[in-house]
């Protein structure tokens, strides 16, 4: 059993398990009906996203290597606030007894929050696949 990190929209791997959403904003154009039969999530938690805020900030200029280091501090940050740690508690314990996957729709995982919560549910103990 263990959490799979994936891009939302993209064609579910056999066994991946429930889907959730940890953005911000559900897909545009999308009715929400068809948000599992699309591939995008099954649950939506935005819980686990970066705040407008600080997803706004992240689109404003291109990230270096300085402003993805403040980036990674800020949602670390907002992660280490209640309901978050708790969410991140949670699915690191589920991880050990069901199959199931987070994701969100960045096309670069290296410089998208969920490398950053694979590395906080990885530290909370979850079982990650590679």
């Amino acid at each position: 059993m263990a959490i799979s990190v994936v891009r939302l929209g993209e064609p579910r791997a056999p066994a991946e398990g429930l889907r959730l959403g940890t953005v911000r904003r559900p897909p545009r154009g999308v009715k929400k009906a068809e948000y599992s039969t699309r591939d995008f999530f099954d649950v939506w938690m935005p819980e686990l996203a970066p705040s407008a805020e600080l997803v706004s900030w992240a689109l404003s200029e291109p990230f270096t290597p300085p402003r993805w280091a403040r980036y990674a501090k800020l949602y670390r940050s907002q992660m280490g606030k209640p309901p978050a740690s708790r969410l991140i508690t949670l699915l690191a314990g589920l991880s050990h007894h069901s199959n199931f996957s987070v994701g969100c729709y960045c096309a670069d995982e290296t410089r998208c929050h969920r490398s950053l919560l694979r590395g906080l549910l990885l530290d909370a103990g979850a079982q990650i696949n590679d």
